[in-house]
């Protein structure tokens, strides 16, 4: 065997390896490899019109592609249902000034699936909710003032035992993560 075969061979295999590896640690050790069964459904119940309803604040901060924090942001919600049908609009207030305004459609299945529309949401999203857990997954199109991009977007809620809510949501564009966002979510306080 030639010196040149064998250094294409070790290069080929190497590559294997790797797209290997990345494959197993995004199916089985990651972000995207959580499901809602993961979480016990004998804890804290995550039902999303009482912890998702009236007045809620929310706080958080938006990771770059890199890691780094691209921006801050607090936000007030008012959520209602009626039946296993709500609506939750939100108001952004970001450290750059900007503002944004969302309002969702939820529709909540007897079994625990989740339906959820916006303006800016390709489709329906859709996921579920599961003991102290919520995931939702859809596609969203950024402003034109952030670039327009459709984003493959993952929401993990997780319901903590003082009954705030902490939100991880990872964005992606052709399978790579260009930003994550971490927030809490709690009910605002009557003043």
């Amino acid at each position: 065997m030639s010196i040149t075969f064998s250094i294409l061979l070790a290069l080929c295999l190497a590559i294997v390896f790797a797209v290997a590896t990345a494959v197993v640690k995004s199916r089985y050790v990651s972000f995207w490899a959580q499901k809602p069964e993961d979480y016990p459904a004998d804890g804290p119940q995550f039902d999303i019109r009482q912890k998702l309803n009236g007045p809620i604040v929310c706080e958080g901060v938006i990771f770059g592609p890199l890691g780094r924090v691209s921006s801050r942001f607090v936000a007030d919600f008012e959520a209602s249902w009626q039946g296993n049908v709500g609506v939750m609009k939100e108001h952004f207030r970001y450290d750059s000034g900007n503002e944004q305004r969302r309002e969702w459609r939820l529709t909540l299945g007897n079994d625990g699936t989740i339906k959820a529309e916006a303006p800016d949401v390709i489709g329906t999203g859709s996921g579920k909710q599961h003991g102290s857990v919520v995931q939702l997954n859809y596609r969203i199109k950024l402003s034109d003032e952030a670039g327009g991009h459709v984003l493959d977007t993952t929401d993990w809620m997780y319901l903590t035992p003082n009954g705030s809510i902490m939100n991880r949501s990872q964005f992606r564009k052709y399978g790579i993560k260009v930003a994550e966002l971490v927030a809490t979510m709690r009910p605002r306080e009557a003043a």
